[in-house]
């Protein structure tokens, strides 16, 4: 009996081994040569226009014009320098990431805040010595260098053909250079009668041989070096995702609030078109069925007994309506998926429920009030608006890379007739708003036609 095992992993795992590697770095030399000699143009013309536009603009500082034309420059080495970072995608090097431009709370603006901002951040006064000073140093060295290895490779593997309409004669020979007759007379134990002709080609062949085997660590290395002074003065910085962290939390603060207010006019809203007037209608009843009592029409006061008794009912249902939309007693005691569960169930069509109950467990009471009221006024719509005759609701959990929960989905697909879209303060637009008060993502994909397909994303750590 033989027993045969399959292991996946090594089958499709990158070969090892020197050769191997070499033939990586192989691969990545064309990239690299394109990379270091476009870069040195760059570099040179960024060199010219920063510098004039730079110091022109500090020259008229004493004047109105000064600042404007020293903002521009900022801009205009911002563009230099993500075109160098754009260029390093040539290497196959890591991509560098984009720095935060804008560091500004939400809401601050104005003029002059608008026209220094790039003056008070730090990237641009970075780009601007990269693309003046570090760029055309290095660049230029990296040039220098990369030239000399090419032609040299290059030339030395090929000499032996265009070597060989050169203008010949200055030897003693006739048939080569002085210099290959120097050669072979001076190593005469290692070259003996050798033309001077075959003395260049063996020497240009050993040459063009040593840096065309080098060649891809060679500019490799320039390339990588390159990299890293990118990834130091062009790449984005901790403090970077520190005030995107800032400006994100800002924005789902707002979009938090927008959204409560949008909510609580809506309550108040259905309280006064609803429980309100009824209870006004009821009042009424009351003085009515009080007179007629004092009158003694018992029939009458009956049936303005039985009237009222119907309104307070309807006014007691829905005042729990309007308490269930906005803290069902089941989302309180049992938790998001029970209450999602009975939401489901409630609704006046058919409604398939996928949903891990382990949600519990990792959501908490705003991601929970907030997703089950989401829910809610989706199938809501559904019922109103799709004409669908049938509904999926799926709420599941996405591990994240360490395997511990980090965002809860939420997706509710209907078979109606689609169309869905947003529009600004009703609907969609105002759950969309609820969500990125939690940093999550609302997103809707409704063909004319149908499916409808509503997805909540609610990253749990940020809003636990």
């Amino acid at each position: 009996m033989t027993t045969m095992t399959t292991d996946a992993p090594a089958s499709v795992a990158a070969p090892t081994g020197f050769w191997a590697s070499y033939g990586r770095a192989w691969t990545r030399t064309p990239g690299s040569a394109v990379y270091l000699l476009a870069v040195f143009v760059l570099a040179m013309v960024s060199v010219s226009v920063l510098a004039a536009l730079f110091w022109t603009g500090v020259g008229l500082l004493v004047l109105v014009i000064g600042l404007p034309i020293v903002v521009g420059t900022l801009f205009v080495a911002r563009g230099f320098g993500t075109a160098d970072r754009g260029l390093l995608w040539l290497t196959g090097l890591p991509r560098i990431g984009e720095p935060e431009w804008n560091r500004d709370r939400p809401g601050t603006g104005g003029f002059w805040m608008t026209l220094t901002r790039p003056v008070r951040n730090a990237h641009y006064w970075i780009y601007l010595v990269h693309g003046m000073i570090v760029s055309p140093i290095i660049s230029t060295i990296s040039f220098a260098l990369t030239t000399v290895w090419l032609s040299v490779g290059l030339g030395g593997l090929t000499y032996s053909f265009w070597g060989a309409f050169l203008p010949r004669g200055y030897g003693s020979d006739g048939d080569g250079g002085a210099w290959g007759q120097y050669v072979s007379e001076a190593l005469p134990w290692l070259f003996g009668s050798w033309s001077s002709w075959t003395v260049e080609v063996v020497l240009y062949s050993i040459a063009g041989i040593v840096f065309t085997f080098t060649m891809p660590w060679v500019l490799g290395g320039l390339a990588l070096a390159h990299h890293s002074v990118a990834t130091g003065m062009l790449g984005r910085w901790e403090s970077d995702d520190l005030a995107a962290e800032v400006r994100a939390e800002a924005a789902a603060r707002s979009s938090a609030v927008q959204a409560e207010d949008v909510a609580l006019r809506r309550l108040e809203r259905d309280i006064h078109d609803g429980p309100q007037q009824r209870l006004v209608r009821l009042q009424l009843d009351l003085a009515a069925l009080e007179r007629r009592a004092e009158s003694g029409d018992a029939d009458a006061a009956a049936e303005l007994a039985r009237e009222a008794r119907g309104h307070a009912k309807a006014a007691l249902d829905e005042l729990r309506a309007l308490s269930s939309g906005v803290a069902p007693p089941l989302l309180q005691d049992r938790g998001l998926a029970a209450a999602l569960a009975a939401t489901a169930a409630g609704a006046p069509l058919t409604v398939h429920t996928d949903i891990d109950p382990l949600i519990d467990q990792v959501t908490s009471p705003e991601v929970a009030r907030t997703v089950y009221f989401v829910v809610a006024e989706l199938l809501t719509n559904v019922v109103k608006h799709s004409g669908a005759s049938a509904v999926t609701l799926k709420a599941a959990l996405r591990p994240s890379v360490s395997g511990t929960p980090s965002m809860l989905d939420v997706w509710v697909v209907d078979n109606g007739r689609g169309g869905a879209a947003y529009s600004p303060g009703h609907g969609l637009e105002g759950l969309r708003e609820r969500i990125a008060g939690l940093r999550g993502m609302l997103v809707v994909d409704s063909p004319v036609g149908g499916p409808t397909s509503v997805g909540a994303h609610v990253p749990l750590a940020a809003a636990s």
